[in-house]
C-alpha cells in the first residue's frame, strides 16, 4: 500500500457526525449494535446461486469495515465474535453447534479472516478507496483474500492436506464472491455521491 493509503479521510459512518463525549459514544454504541445485527442477519441469508447458495456474511463483514473504518469496524466485529463465543446464534451454522465448539470447527479460520478483513477494508476506506468503483473492487478482492487465507490454512490443519481443501473452502464460492465484489464496487461510490448531493 503506497501513498494512496496514507491520507486519512472520513468514512461513511462519520458523515454528519457532530459533538463529542457522551453523545459520540452513544452514537458509536448504536452503530456497533446495528452492525452486529446486520452481521447476524446476513449470516442467515442464503441467495440461490450455482454452484452453491451465496451467503451474505462476507459482504456484511467487508461492508461494515468499509463503512465504519478500522477502529469502529474492529470493535463491531469483535463484539459479534464475543457474542458467538458466548453461545449466541449469530453465525451461519450456529443453530446446530454454537460457542467455542463452532468457532474452533471448520469455519474458525474464516472467522479470524473476518476480523482481519474488517480492519483492512476500514483502512482502505479511510484512504478513500470506497469512493471509486475500481479501487473499491480491489479493496474487496484483497478483503476476500484475507478471509480465505486463514480459512483454508485452518481447514488444512484441521482435516489434513490430503483432503480436497480448495474444493471444500474456495472454488464453489468464487462466483458468489465476484457478484458481491461487483455489488460493493457499485454501492459504496454511489453512497458517497448521494451523500455529497445531500450536503449540497
Amino acid at each position: 500500500m503506497t501513498q494512496g493509503m496514507t491520507a486519512a479521510r472520513p468514512v461513511l459512518a462519520e458523515i454528519g457526525t457532530t459533538g463529542d463525549g457522551a453523545l459520540r459514544l452513544a452514537r458509536q454504541a448504536m452503530l456497533v449494535a446495528i452492525g452486529v445485527a446486520a452481521l447476524t442477519a446476513s449470516a442467515k441469508i442464503a441467495v440461490p446461486m450455482w454452484p452453491v447458495p451465496i451467503t451474505m456474511g462476507t459482504f456484511a463483514v467487508l461492508g461494515i469495515g468499509a463503512a465504519y473504518g478500522p477502529g469502529l469496524g474492529l470493535v463491531t466485529i469483535l463484539t459479534y465474535m464475543a457474542l458467538g463465543a458466548l453461545g449466541a446464534d449469530v453465525f451461519a451454522g450456529s443453530s446446530e453447534v454454537s460457542g467455542a465448539a463452532y468457532m474452533l470447527g471448520g469455519t474458525g479460520g474464516y472467522l479470524l479472516g473476518y476480523v482481519l478483513a474488517t480492519v483492512l477494508l476500514g483502512a482502505f476506506a479511510r484512504a478513500g478507496w470506497d469512493r471509486s468503483a475500481g479501487r473499491m473492487a480491489l479493496a474487496m478482492l484483497a478483503g476476500n483474500a484475507v478471509i480465505y487465507v486463514p480459512g483454508l490454512l485452518w481447514l488444512g490443519a484441521l482435516y489434513g492436506w490430503d483432503q480436497p481443501i480448495l474444493q471444500w473452502g474456495l472454488w464453489p464460492f468464487l462466483i458468489g464472491d465476484a457478484a458481491k465484489l461487483a455489488l460493493a464496487a457499485l454501492l459504496f461510490p454511489l453512497a458517497w455521491r448521494l451523500a455529497a448531493r445531500a450536503r449540497g
